[in-house]
């Protein structure tokens, strides 16, 4: 069973109702078809009337009108949907600004962020995979700060979606100070700030991409590594950084990807690639399905 198969059997009998805003776009409607037949959520497409009365204009962006996207969003803050998918054909700007606008931050959260979920073959003797990848869509240049806390949402949307127990690497062309530099001190400075917050949940940085993935590889480099080559959540200095590792890996090792995944807002909201198919709509839905709630 794939991990977009177990997503569809966990997120079915929670019922959530989704907004799909992009409704004229076909894989859209072929996803929301799949959602409705199968039962993983009830798919939401009717946008005429927002929830005071206000009709979105079919557009992404809201200059002039209340776009569609906004509208889907508003019923999201107003508790009329679980959960808003949305960006095979608006660009993450406007997702994530429609987001903040209508929905806001959770309480104590300071930056929105996001997620991608990728699965992968077996490549280190524990069968295929899911690892977590941090932030690929939102945050250009994050200070340590803004890390630390991008870290921390990953680990909390990971134990939600994946269900297991998180391992963090804060990755680094550095492993434990073996080069100098402000990327490689930040990463450093964030993995000594989540390790501050979340002792119980194991952490380290900053750290090459081999030393976190590969055990035989950590023992060599970072003999003593609270992670051991076994990281599942890697955390990336800058979104360059994250969306370049994510896409080589998507495409090069053919690993499906779900996502970005926002983080840190008041309600469940993803946003999709815009290369996003059908099956990849279904996917997210699930995986925002998942995200709300208690």
């Amino acid at each position: 069973m794939t991990f977009a198969d177990l997503l569809a059997r966990r997120a079915t009998p929670l019922r959530r109702r989704i907004a799909l805003p992009e409704a004229s776009d076909p894989r859209v409607r072929e996803a929301a078809g799949v959602l409705e037949r199968r039962g993983i959520a009830e798919p939401v497409l009717d946008f005429a009337s927002g929830p005071d009365g206000v009709a979105g204009d079919g557009s992404c962006h809201e200059e002039g009108g209340d776009g569609r996207l906004g509208a889907a969003m508003r019923m999201l803050a107003a508790g009329a949907v679980d959960g808003v998918v949305a960006g095979a054909a608006c660009p993450t700007a406007d997702v994530v600004r429609a987001a903040l606008r209508h929905v806001g931050l959770r309480d104590g959260v300071r930056t929105l962020s996001s997620s991608f979920f990728l699965e992968v073959r077996e490549f280190r003797g524990a069968g295929d995979e899911v690892l977590s990848f941090a932030d690929p869509g939102v945050v250009l240049d994050p200070s340590a700060e803004q890390v630390a806390e991008i870290a921390a949402e990953a680990v909390d949307l990971r134990r939600r979606v994946v269900g297991d127990e998180p391992r963090v690497a804060f990755l680094s062309y550095s492993t434990a100070g073996s080069a100098a530099g402000p990327s490689a001190e930040k990463m450093r400075e964030a993995a000594r700030r989540f390790r501050k917050s979340r002792p119980d949940t194991p952490c380290e940085g900053e750290m090459q991409a081999d030393v976190a993935l590969v055990p035989a590889v950590a023992r060599a480099k970072w003999p003593g590594s609270a992670v051991q080559g076994r990281a599942n959540v890697l955390v990336f200095p800058s979104l360059d950084a994250a969306n370049i590792g994510y896409k080589l890996t998507q495409r090069l090792a053919g690993a499906p990807a779900w996502g970005p995944i926002l983080q840190g807002l008041a309600a469940p909201a993803a946003d999709l690639s815009r290369g996003a198919s059908a099956a990849e709509v279904v996917a997210v839905a699930a995986i925002t399905a998942l995200t709300g709630g208690d």
